[in-house]
């Protein structure tokens, strides 16, 4: 293993101590403890960017955080970095993300007095959320991965945001990115958003035109760039970071960027979504004003009633709050299913 790889001999522990086990690390463990929560399973049924398709191949939460994990458990393994954790602190990077995609999101930090964002979300999932407000008492190093994978709009990768992270946060952060764009992309296309020659001309020549090419690319470069993440490369002294060549990173940005003006944020303006924002608004308001109907697992740290109606709401399925919606005020999610096969 790398000499900059996160160890778990090194590991800042967990907030209380537990006795190690004689078959796993403490990375795995925390993997298996994300694999087998509610929350993690609940991702089946989130959605990504269409809210709530007819079609049974768009993706959800749960298909974008396996290939979150697979790409970055590729990049580390090449990179001779720790494995278990990077795949820890990817599957467990969404598990607070609303019902309805970004659209949910949204709409909960516009309602939340505290505001609302879904890696602090996570975090607080597997710190107090989970096992009936337990919480599951993950290492310090899974839980900075999962509440640092959040990108702004922009060139993510400039100096500065990850001075501070594990090289597999880092790479969580980035496979994060490439999962989303290349998934996204084949969902736009499959919704009719999108066409192929649509993509910019720069994107196509350096990445090719199918998903597979686009992915292997991407993750290619990143290893190439960061070889010396590897500790086989003598580097001086100083830390080496992940990191993308030039040529790819203005490529990367600019995809992110066509994504957000065509896609992410039109996205966001339609019916469905609209739709959206009247269900979580409806649900978020009525279990603030009803807080003795929110179940009582949200009620262990005496938590205000805002927090209470964020937590559960946030925590619901996209079919859960349409349900939960129609039962309280049937016709409320009429028009809600975005018409695409």
């Amino acid at each position: 293993m790398s000499p900059y790889a996160a160890k778990v001999r090194s590991s800042k522990g967990r907030e209380a101590p537990e006795e190690p086990s004689p078959l796993r690390t403490d990375f795995q463990r925390d993997r298996d403890r994300i694999l087998h929560s509610k929350a993690f399973r609940r991702l089946k049924h989130k959605t990504q960017v269409f809210i709530a398709p007819l079609g049974d191949h768009y993706v959800t939460r749960l298909t974008h955080t396996l290939e979150v994990s697979q790409i970055a458990r590729t990049i580390v393994r090449a990179l001779n970095l720790n494995e278990d954790l990077v795949e820890a602190m990817s599957l467990g990077h969404d598990l607070g993300h609303t019902p309805f995609g970004h659209v949910g999101e949204e709409t909960m930090d516009q309602l939340s007095p505290t505001g609302f964002k879904h890696n602090h979300q996570s975090l607080r999932i597997v710190e107090m959320l989970e096992k009936d407000g337990q919480g599951l008492n993950l290492t310090w190093e899974v839980r900075q991965g999962i509440v640092s994978h959040s990108k702004p709009r922009g060139d993510f990768l400039r100096g500065g945001l990850t001075r501070n992270l594990t090289l597999e946060a880092q790479v969580c952060r980035l496979a994060d990115a490439v999962a989303y764009l290349n998934h996204d992309i084949g969902d736009a296309i499959r919704a009719g958003v999108l066409r192929d020659d649509d993509l910019p001309a720069s994107a196509r020549r350096l990445l090719g035109n199918r998903n597979s090419q686009r992915i292997d690319a991407m993750v290619t470069d990143v290893v190439d760039t960061s070889w010396t993440c590897t500790g086989n490369d003598s580097a001086g002294e100083k830390r080496p970071s992940i990191a993308m060549s030039s040529p790819m990173r203005r490529v990367m940005n600019a995809l992110r960027e066509f994504m957000f003006q065509r896609v992410y944020v039109p996205s966001n303006r339609n019916v469905q979504a609209q739709k959206g924002r009247e269900v979580l608004t409806f649900l978020y308001t009525y279990f603030v004003e009803h807080p003795n109907e929110v179940p009582e697992e949200f009620w262990i740290r005496e938590e205000s009633p805002d927090q209470r109606a964020a937590d559960y709401v946030a925590g619901m399925t996209d079919q859960f709050a349409i349900r939960k919606a129609e039962k309280l005020y049937p016709g409320i999610s009429e028009n809600l299913f975005t018409s695409v096969v």
